[in-house]
C-alpha cells in the first residue's frame, strides 16, 4: 500500500486530550493513519504533503441529512416540520432520471466535503416507487466524490397521511381516500433492497454502504419495525429512525400509543446500539432512562430543530443520562444547506437559551466530540473514526492556521467550533484518499458538474411548482390537525422544548 507522510502540521487528536502545540508528522498507510510522530521523526513515505501552517483535526460526522430534497432548496420557509412535509413529500413527487439524482446526490458531497464532513448519512426518499436505478445512482456519486457515505432508503410503509393524528376531522373523506391511495414502496420490497445491497455496500467493509432506515415509529406499522430490527441485527447494519422531533409528534404519540413514542419502541424491541433516534426534542427522563439502558443514539440536529421551531434539545440532561450524541444537518430543504460547520456553531449556542445556569451550557469539546466521537459511536465505529490516531481511518482535514477563525491559535477546539469558517479548509483526506487539496476537489469536475445540476433544475422548474400546488390540499389538512394539537397538553416530565407553551399562545382557526 501506499504510504503518505503529511509533515509539519498542528494535530488536534480529539476534542479532549491535551494539545501540542509543536509540528507533528502524520502517516498514513493505506487507508488508515499508521503513525502520528514530532515533526522530522518520521524518515521516508511514498508521497510527501507540506502541511505547514495547517493544523489537522477529525473530519466530522454528519449523522443525518437528505439528498433528495437538493432541487426544491430555498422553496418554503416559516413553517413548523408537519407543515413542510406536504412540500416535502408531495402527493405528485418529481419524476427524476438517475441521471439527476446523480447530480442532486453529488449536490451534497460536495457541500458536505467543502464544510468539514468525511462522513455523511443520507436518509434517501425513493418516493412512490423502488426505484433501483436511482438507488444506484445515489450510491455511485457518493463513490466518485470520494466522501464517507451510509445510504438510508426513508422507509415508509403507512399512507403518509395516517402519519399525523386527527386526520377524520381535518380531511375529507374523498381526499382521504385519494391520499391513501397513492403509491409507496412495499416494506419487503424496501428490506429486500437492503438486503441486497449489503452484499456489495455493507459499510464494514466499503466506504460507501447502506444501513437500515425506517422513517418514524408513527409512519411505519409495528410489524415492519420489528422486521427492520431484525434486519439490522441479522446484516450488523447501523439503523436511524426520526423521534420526537416536534411538539406534534408527542401528542400524536399520546393518541397512537397512549404512552411516549420511546417506551412504544423500546416494548416493540426496536431499540439497541448502533440505533441513531433523529431529533428526539421532547423527551421525559423517563424516556432518557430507556434510551441510556438500551445503548441508542440521540441525534442533535439544532441547526433543523431552530429553523423549523421544533425547540430545543436538552444536551445537559442527555449527558447527564449516560447517552450518547452525535450531530447532523438534517436535509437542505429545511435548513437550506447541509454544513456541519453551521450545525456544531448552532448547536454549542442553542442550549444557552434554555437556561441561565452557564455550567450547564454545553462546551466546543462537548460539541466537537459530539460531531465526530459521537457520531462514529452512533455506528458502532469508535475504534476506527472520529479521531485522529494510530490504527483509526485516515479521515481528517486540514484547516489553514491563517483563517480568521484560528488566527492567533489558542484553544482549537474552541475555535474549531466557533471561529472557523470554511474558507480555511485547504485539504480533505478520507480513507486515506486526498479529495480536496489546495480548495479545490481532486476526484470530479466540480465545475461540469454544477453547471449540468444548474441546468437540470431549470428545466425541473415546471414540475417543481406542479408538485407544490399538489401540496395545498394538504397543507390545509394538516395545519387542521396541527392547531388542533397545539390545544393538547403535552407530559408534564417532557423537556421544556420551546420557551413558551404554544397550546396557551396559539389561536385555533
Amino acid at each position: 500500500m501506499t504510504t503518505t507522510l503529511y509533515r509539519g502540521c498542528l494535530v488536534m487528536r480529539d476534542a479532549r486530550s491535551p494539545f501540542d502545540f509543536s509540528p507533528q508528522d502524520i502517516l498514513v498507510d493505506g487507508e488508515r493513519i499508521s503513525a502520528i510522530e514530532p515533526s522530522g521523526t518520521i524518515d521516508s513515505a511514498d508521497e510527501i504533503v507540506d502541511a505547514t501552517g495547517t493544523l489537522a483535526a477529525a473530519g466530522m460526522i454528519n449523522g443525518h441529512f437528505h439528498s433528495w430534497d437538493h432541487y426544491i432548496k430555498g422553496r418554503v420557509e416559516n413553517l413548523p416540520m408537519e407543515l413542510m412535509m406536504p412540500y416535502l413529500r408531495p402527493a405528485k413527487p418529481l419524476q427524476l432520471t438517475d441521471r439527476q439524482v446523480y447530480l442532486r446526490t453529488m449536490a451534497g458531497a460536495i457541500e458536505s466535503l467543502r464544510t468539514g464532513a468525511t462522513t455523511i448519512v443520507d436518509d434517501m426518499s425513493l418516493g412512490p416507487s423502488l426505484n433501483r436505478g436511482h438507488a444506484d445512482a445515489a450510491l455511485q456519486a457518493y463513490e466518485d466524490s470520494g466522501v464517507r457515505a451510509y445510504l438510508g432508503f426513508s422507509m415508509i410503509n403507512r399512507p403518509i397521511v395516517d402519519s399525523w393524528p386527527f386526520v377524520e376531522e381535518c380531511f375529507s373523506p374523498d381526499l382521504l381516500e385519494q391520499l391513501r391511495a397513492l403509491p409507496r414502496p412495499a416494506g419487503e420490497d424496501l428490506l429486500g433492497l437492503v438486503r441486497d445491497l449489503a452484499n456489495t455496500h455493507h459499510p464494514a467493509s466499503r466506504r460507501v454502504g447502506v444501513l437500515v432506515a425506517p422513517s418514524a415509529p408513527h409512519r411505519c406499522t409495528d410489524a415492519f419495525l420489528k422486521e427492520c430490527r431484525e434486519l439490522a441485527e441479522e446484516l450488523d447494519l447501523p439503523t436511524i429512525i426520526h423521534v420526537l422531533e416536534t411538539r406534534l409528534m408527542a401528542i400524536t404519540a399520546d393518541e397512537f400509543y397512549g404512552r411516549s413514542m420511546i417506551q412504544h419502541l423500546d416494548d416493540i424491541g426496536f431499540l439497541a446500539p448502533k440505533t441513531s433516534l433523529i431529533h428526539a426534542v421532547w423527551l421525559t427522563p423517563g424516556d432518557r432512562e430507556v434510551i441510556s439502558r438500551t445503548g441508542a443514539t440521540v441525534q442533535y440536529n439544532p441547526f433543523s430543530n431552530t429553523v423549523l421551531g421544533a425547540g430545543v434539545l436538552d444536551l445537559r440532561a442527555l449527558q447527564e443520562a449516560g447517552i450518547n450524541v452525535s450531530m447532523g444537518s438534517d436535509g437542505c430543504g429545511i435548513p437550506f444547506n447541509c454544513s456541519m460547520n453551521t450545525t456544531i456553531k448552532f448547536g454549542a449556542c442553542l442550549p444557552r437559551i434554555r437556561d441561565a445556569d452557564y455550567d450547564k451550557w454545553p462546551t466546543s469539546a462537548d460539541i466537537w466530540e459530539a460531531a465526530t466521537v459521537g457520531g462514529a459511536v452512533a455506528f458502532g465505529r469508535e475504534k476506527d473514526l472520529g479521531r485522529l490516531e494510530p490504527k483509526h481511518k485516515a479521515d481528517f482535514v486540514l484547516y489553514r492556521l491563517d483563517s480568521s477563525g484560528l488566527l492567533p491559535l489558542n484553544v482549537p477546539v474552541r475555535q474549531l467550533v466557533h471561529g472557523e469558517t470554511v474558507g480555511g479548509i485547504d485539504t480533505v483526506v478520507v480513507d486515506g484518499q486526498i479529495v480536496l487539496q489546495g480548495g479545490k476537489l481532486t476526484l470530479i469536475d466540480e465545475d461540469a458538474i454544477i453547471a449540468e445540476l444548474q441546468a437540470v433544475h431549470a428545466e425541473l422548474k415546471d414540475q417543481i411548482m406542479g408538485s407544490e400546488d399538489s401540496a395545498q390540499p394538504v397543507f390545509e389538512g394538516v395545519e387542521k390537525a396541527y392547531r388542533m394539537a397545539l390545544q393538547r397538553p403535552v407530559a408534564r416530565d417532557m423537556t421544556r422544548a420551546l420557551l413558551e407553551d404554544h397550546a396557551q399562545n396559539a389561536k385555533p382557526k
